[in-house]
């Protein structure tokens, strides 16, 4: 086990792991520390958690010492060695009429190299450039192309809301930005709201893109007909926030309704009960009912049948034995008058239209004179 510490190198910059040994540090402390460029100076983040040293892939660099007091006279010194050189850089790039903006300095904590940071929009042809700091400043020179946000990183300043920009207080990493998220929010779209200090769209466009593509979902799209159970008409805006929706009617009026009041599409219309229908609700309600309990006792108690009255057949039955013999005879004939009906049907059939029944007697015809 191992005692790690998270080290950050510069303001809301990325954060690396180094081994803190047996020092006592806290966050906020500064470290002198050896990387791969050489020996920085940078701040404690996190402070010392136990890890296994088995889980990282290559094995930590130490952590040398914190930032004493001849440290600071050497931090000191570099930083006034930082500002020569970028004024002596910046007449250089005018000088040579190179299509380049120098944005900072920096030294490395040892002095063995000196970083220049510049923006571009294509390549840049620095080799002269860099054979004029090497002459003057007697050390290495590494030329670095940045972009625009890491630009607005380094510098800092104020945003559009009138705080600190991200990037350069708490925003560790750049997030890919896209006008989709700027009109998933209703926000306008133009370049000057929504674009930040480097010209490209404000980070903080992707903040609540995802908790407005969730309300998103419960809401009609704009243009789309809908309606509740007293009005209806095309949704025109919406807030999505307020769970509000502005729809216009035919006549070209605009009402302001909320998301829960709209109907289904399958859903009928609610209609309105008449104030007739009202009233006789009313007195239906009102007219009082005739419970059970109102009928005499003496219906509900009815006496119970003696074993002579059980043994006996009831008059009902009786009656529906008697009247089986004709029912029977009833279903004889019915069933016999289909056969003569069927009979008289062929007969017709066999009949021609405009030709009689030849009759049974012949007729002789009388002798011809």
């Amino acid at each position: 086990m191992i005692r790690v510490v998270s080290i950050q190198f510069n303001p809301a910059g990325k954060m690396y792991d180094f081994n803190a040994g047996d020092l006592d540090l806290k966050p906020g402390d500064r470290v002198v520390v050896e990387t791969e460029r050489g020996i920085s100076l940078g701040s404690v983040v996190t402070g010392p958690e136990e890890k296994d040293e088995t889980s990282f892939s290559h094995p930590l660099a130490p952590v040398q010492r914190l930032l004493g007091p001849e440290d600071e006279k050497t931090l000191a010194h570099h930083n006034r060695r930082e500002k020569e050189a970028y004024d002596f850089c910046l007449r250089r790039i005018k000088e040579r009429n190179m299509d380049m903006k120098l944005v900072r300095v920096e030294h490395l904590f040892d002095g063995s190299k000196a970083i220049f940071y510049f923006t571009a929009d294509g390549r840049v042809d620095f080799r002269e450039l860099v054979k004029d700091l090497a002459h003057t400043f007697h050390t290495r020179i590494e030329m670095r192309q940045i972009g625009v946000r890491d630009e607005a990183k380094m510098v800092g300043g104020l945003g559009i809301c009138g705080r600190e920009l991200c990037c350069a207080s708490f925003l560790r990493d750049f997030q890919p930005v896209s006008v989709k998220m700027a009109k998933e929010q209703n926000l306008a779209l133009n370049p000057s709201k929504i674009s930040g200090q480097c010209g490209r769209l404000l980070c903080c466009l992707d903040y609540e893109y995802e908790t407005y593509c969730d309300l998103r979902k419960n809401f009609p799209k704009c243009g789309k007909r809908v309606r509740t159970v007293q009005y209806s008409g095309t949704v025109e805006k919406m807030n999505l926030l307020t769970g509000e929706l502005i729809l216009r009617q035919e006549d070209g009026k605009q009402i302001s309704v909320k998301v829960k009041e709209l109907l289904d599409e399958n859903s009928p219309l609610a209609a309105q009960p008449e104030p007739a229908k009202e009233q006789e609700q009313v007195q239906h309600q009102q007219a009082p009912r005739r419970p059970r309990e109102q009928q005499p006792q003496q219906r509900r108690q009815r006496p119970a049948p003696s074993a002579a009255a059980a043994t006996a057949p009831a008059p009902e039955a009786v009656a529906h034995i008697a009247t089986k013999a004709p029912v029977a005879e009833k279903a004889e004939a019915a069933t016999q008058q289909p056969k003569a009906d069927d009979k008289q049907k062929r007969k017709k059939r066999n009949r021609r239209h405009g030709h009689r029944k030849p009759s049974d007697q012949k007729t002789e015809r009388p002798p011809q004179e």
